[in-house]
């Protein structure tokens, strides 16, 4: 029988490249029902290279309405409004503008701290069901930004999306 012995450093370095190839902003419930609420949940498990994160900005998509971030003490929250595509239904009324984008900025999350921000919203009718939705998100940090904001192109299947920097997602799934 044969012993098979690693360098303690090449263990420490594999698990560190298991540990930043999945560390990435994601969605706590990676499935959702279309015609519903979701309360979308962004798990942001670290910082920029060790850097506080201290502003965090996430897209909201075409869609997606009543859009209701939750607060979080020490940190500011923004929702930039615009106009969307077109009208969506929301329980009996006609809604043509809304939030684009919401933005916590002006707290501290440590480098290597982990926490949730938190938005209620409505996925509309209007969404594609068995298709995967995407929150494009902008980590800054004291130094450095994080851009997550990779989907697949165009056509592509959405199985197994894991790019360098991708884009939380979330399955959606046709009303019951």
């Amino acid at each position: 029988m044969s012993k098979v012995s690693y360098s303690p450093f090449l263990v420490v370095a594999a698990m560190l490249a298991a540990t930043s190839a999945s560390a990435h902003i994601s969605l706590e419930n990676r499935q959702a029902t279309i015609g519903a609420d979701y309360k979308a949940v962004f798990a942001v498990p670290h910082g920029c290279g060790g850097s506080a994160t201290i502003k965090i900005r996430v897209q909201i998509p075409e869609g997606v309405v009543a859009v209701e971030p939750m607060p979080k003490p020490g940190w500011n929250v923004d929702v930039i409004k615009g106009k969307y595509s077109g009208e969506y239904d929301y329980h009996g009324t006609k809604l043509s503008d809304g939030a684009k984008e919401v933005v916590w900025s002006g707290g501290e999350l440590p480098g290597h701290s982990r926490d949730e921000f938190v938005i209620s919203t409505f996925l509309t009718d209007a969404l594609k069901p068995n298709s995967t939705l995407y929150f494009p998100t902008v980590q800054e940090c004291e130094q450095g930004v994080s851009r997550w904001i990779e989907m697949p192109a165009e056509g592509q299947t959405d199985d197994g999306h894991e790019g360098k920097w991708p884009a939380p997602g979330v399955k959606l799934m046709p009303k019951p």
